[in-house]
């Protein structure tokens, strides 16, 4: 849970690094050395002039005249995610290791554990294979990338959950849960929903409806309709759906109620079975996302706003995991 606690953690970092376009600010990945910022003046003169050869630099932020002060705030924030990264390795890695020469680890975990640590090194891998695509490609990160890398970090989390919850039946005397039926469906729809708000916030598609606090034509409606003007149709219905900003924001705001009708059938099952807590949880959850998902659009995604807004969106995750879990089969 601790572990899981940390993914959120850094779920809300790589939100602000995204938000503030500060993901190819540092443009080498340094496994040991990369621990350390700049700490003279000439070695930040040599990040800042990696940093100039970007597209991003090129395009956007030179003509802008970004300065080394303004850099180096974009960089904290890179810097910030790594570190995040590396620690959110060792603090599983280190326990794990610990347990296993102790003899602690229940029998049938071992591969589950390992999983789980494969998981996180390929996290890593897929943030430096999304960064590449900003450094040489584009000045911005690809969003097919940005939406790989946060779907393996959420994948991370419902499995550290999962197995929390498992390891904590065990504790009591209880058999570990398998997914089934409702549950399955629940986390299907949400998995689905968190990757189209990955494509979107890949695309900066949040601001496709326009702004404007309480505006309807921002909300519910987009530029002042129910289907937006502007959706490229000329590649075809799937890669409009990959690809066109205007139909992300579409999919992704109406999708949404396809999840909430699903969680709120979760929620009254888990009342059936007392297990009142799971779904308040869940309830509050997706009733503080839609808020916060509106909020976001009608902001014109305010930074703070969005990033709660995808916070929410992991805790949203973590409980309905929780509530698949409960209504799983004892195995």
């Amino acid at each position: 849970m601790f572990v899981a606690a940390l993914v959120l953690a850094i779920v809300v970092v790589g939100g602000i690094t995204r938000l503030t376009e500060s993901g190819v600010s540092i443009t080498e990945w340094k496994p040991v050395s990369g621990v350390l910022p700049p700490l003279t003046e000439a070695q930040w003169q040599a990040e800042f002039a990696a940093y100039r050869q970007t597209p991003q630099y090129i395009e956007i932020n030179g003509p802008a005249g970004m300065t080394l002060a303004t850099y180096k705030f974009i960089f904290f924030w890179e810097w910030v995610h790594r570190l995040l990264a590396r620690g959110i390795g060792l603090a599983f890695a280190l326990p794990l290791a610990w347990f296993w020469l102790k003899g602690r680890i229940p029998p049938g975990y071992k591969p589950r554990l390992l999983a789980l640590l494969a998981l996180g090194g390929l996290q890593g891998a897929a943030g430096w294979w999304m960064v590449k695509s900003g450094i040489s490609h584009d000045v911005k990160v690809s969003h097919l990338r940005l939406a790989t890398h946060l779907g393996i970090a959420l994948f991370t989390l419902g499995g550290l959950v999962w197995t929390a919850l498992d390891l904590r039946a065990l504790s009591r005397g209880q058999r570990r849960s398998r997914l089934t039926g409702l549950g399955a469906l629940a986390l299907a729809v949400l998995a689905l929903q968190l990757v189209i708000g990955a494509f979107v916030a890949g695309l900066r598609a949040g601001t496709a409806a326009g702004g404007g606090w309480f505006s309807p034509d921002a909300w519910p409606l987009m530029q002042g309709r129910l289907i937006p003007a502007g959706i490229d149709w000329s590649g075809g219905f799937w890669r409009a759906a990959m690809h066109d900003p205007f139909l992300l924001h579409f999919l992704h705001r109406w999708w949404a109620w396809l999840v909430v009708a699903v969680l709120v059938v979760v929620g009254r099952r888990l009342r059936a079975a007392n297990e009142r807590s799971a779904s308040i949880a869940i309830h509050s959850a997706f009733g503080t996302q839609i808020l916060l998902g509106i909020a976001t659009v009608y902001s014109g995604v305010s930074l703070w706003i969005a990033v709660l807004h995808q916070l929410v969106g992991a805790l949203l995750l973590a409980s309905t995991v929780w509530g698949a879990h409960i209504l799983g089969r004892r195995v």
